[in-house]
């Protein structure tokens, strides 16, 4: 299990809720297991009413360099999101920076309704899956639309003035995790940047920065009733380009979701940005699994094999 996960004693978390909710009594705390690096609890108090806590990490620790201020920058995609968007998000209901009561960062927020579309999937028709991924793809076209003028990541107030130079330092951010921690990439560093360098063009049609979930895989959708009822973990978002979604990943590239998105063809240069996200991705996945301590390294082998094919 990941050392991200910050479990707390039920006195602890007791006191937490009680703190933000002062009138409420909790009935049950159950941890969600789903996740693969915050711990979150499910909290039922004695009226009835359900809240999900979500705690971050005592360190930094278990983070790669692209992972900043992740508890901060999935409140600032929240607050935008509900803001600016028709699809459902959870209603955060208390954020702590204090540390006073744990020693990680944490919030509440309202249980979303529904069922996990990865949990459930397996079980649906392809009808069904099928207007569940256009209904991603639209939420993704939604998301495209709140705007920025730089680049970077929302748990921090650096910004970058072009999509290259950000990507550029996502890029040398996890060689230089991958070197730290001695994880075999494939590929050195000079040989990453000047292919990266050459296909700089590509990047520079893009002026502006669009919200991106960065992760809206399976396991992060909530459906009710045949239809998205809700996007959780948000804590990766950045400002970019769609494309850098985890649905538009060459493994994921559905064609439903691309019709809901609204594009099912690509230019050379969009093509040539989408394998960059690949590789982006692909690398995050091979370097977490060393910074996380999984004892299942399955995922670094896979993500392995899939850079091997992002790079031919």
């Amino acid at each position: 299990m990941a050392i991200t996960k910050n479990r707390q004693s039920e006195e602890t978390i007791s006191s937490m809720a009680k703190m933000a909710f002062p009138d409420k009594q909790i009935a049950e705390i159950r941890e969600l297991t789903e996740g693969m690096c915050n711990v979150t609890y499910a909290i039922t108090f004695k009226d009835g009413s359900e809240s999900i806590l979500k705690i971050a990490a005592k360190d930094r620790s278990g983070n790669t360099s692209n992972e900043v201020n992740l508890m901060q920058a999935e409140i600032n995609a929240m607050k935008l999101v509900a803001e600016n968007c028709s699809f459902k998000i959870a209603d955060v209901q208390y954020y702590d920076t204090g540390n006073t009561i744990c020693n990680g960062n944490y919030f509440f927020m309202e249980k979303l309704e529904g069922d996990n579309f990865f949990l459930v999937k397996d079980g649906m028709s392809e009808e069904e899956i099928a207007t569940i991924d256009t209904e991603i793809g639209k939420i993704s076209q939604e998301l495209s639309n709140i705007q920025n003028s730089e680049f970077g990541f929302l748990g921090e107030d650096k910004r970058y003035d072009s999509l290259y130079k950000f990507v550029k330092q996502m890029l040398e951010n996890l060689i230089s995790d991958a070197q730290k921690r001695g994880i075999d990439i494939i590929y050195d560093e000079q040989t990453f940047l000047n292919k990266l360098e050459n296909d700089k063009s590509a990047f520079e049609t893009i002026h502006n920065a669009s919200l991106v979930h960065w992760d809206m895989w399976e396991g992060n959708v909530f459906i009710k009733d045949g239809h998205v009822s809700g996007i959780i973990d948000w804590e990766r978002a950045l400002w970019g380009e769609p494309f850098m979604d985890d649905r538009f990943r060459m493994h994921n590239r559905g064609k439903h979701f691309l019709e809901g998105f609204g594009q099912t063809s690509f230019s050379e240069d969009e093509l040539k940005r989408l394998r960059w996200y690949d590789i982006i991705l692909y690398l995050t996945m091979m370097i977490e699994v060393f910074y996380r301590e999984y004892d299942d390294k399955g995922q670094y082998f896979w993500a392995r094999e899939m850079l091997e094919k992002a790079c031919k």
